[in-house]
């Protein structure tokens, strides 16, 4: 008892130690990420109210659908790009986990027991939509179950080239307390799930570099451009309405 009290300062001590060794890291040469022009855009579109309405047209395939939050996001960020999806007719459903603070081995076995039992509900394999880090938890979750998955569509998300190619990557390591490189489970981000696999990204990101977001034909089926900032991917009408058409496109 007295042995475990004394211990618990110490690992305090060190999780601190190393959440603070990965804010010092410098960022390695030769690797681009978005300019700081973009990142003060961004600024303003979090302060920015709500986008105008999107007329909503019925879905030519309805399906059951899960949307995946960015990191350090709550699903309420997502909600008019759930709203416009229900709207037209989709089944849409959040991803059951809060705040997205990054991978564990928890909550990761959480998600695919979660994707399992939507596609056992509705008798139909999920789309998984992923904004920023939300698809990446998409694409592992469709390259290691891919018959509980119908297609993968990420906005903004870094599986392509290296994981310090964006202005988060500090951040991020600070919060979860392990390398962008070093994640808590066995994956692999930049494999193409045997999946249809589309990437939105935007070439006015200011968190994410667009190759990055964008990736290599051998990494995704499609990759689409929409002129936005990151933080828009969430809720901006030309957002929702490309992921209302690749939903509607047969692979």
């Amino acid at each position: 008892m007295n042995i475990t009290a004394r211990r618990q300062p110490g690992s305090l001590r060190e999780a601190i130690a190393r959440r603070a060794a990965f804010a010092r890291e410098p960022h390695p040469a030769g690797v681009h990420k978005p300019p700081l022009q973009l990142l003060f855009a961004e600024l303003r579109s979090f302060y920015r109210g709500r986008h105008k309405g999107l007329r909503v047209e019925p879905a030519a395939r309805p399906m059951p659908v899960m949307l995946l939050p960015g990191f350090g996001s709550h699903p309420r960020r997502m909600k008019p790009m759930a709203d416009a999806l229900a709207a037209a007719g989709h089944h849409v459903h959040e991803w059951g986990l809060g705040f997205n603070f990054g991978p564990n081995p928890q909550n990761f076995a959480f998600l695919m027991r979660r994707v399992g039992a939507i596609a056992h509900q509705h008798k139909a394999p999920v789309a998984l939509v992923g904004w920023s880090l939300g698809g990446l938890f998409a694409r592992e979750i469709a390259r290691r179950a891919p018959w509980m998955v119908a297609k993968v569509i990420t906005m903004g998300t870094p599986f392509s080239g290296d994981p310090r190619a964006n202005n988060a990557w500090r951040a991020y390591q600070m919060v979860t307390g392990h390398s962008v490189d070093q994640p808590p489970i066995d994956c692999d981000f930049a494999v193409k799930p045997p999946v249809p696999t589309i990437a939105l990204w935007s070439p006015r990101d200011g968190i994410i570099a667009p190759r990055s977001a964008c990736g290599w034909p051998e990494e995704r089926d499609r990759a689409v451009s929409i002129r936005c900032t990151h933080l828009d991917f969430a809720r901006a009408p030309a957002v929702v309405a490309e992921v209302l058409r690749q939903l509607d496109i047969e692979g």
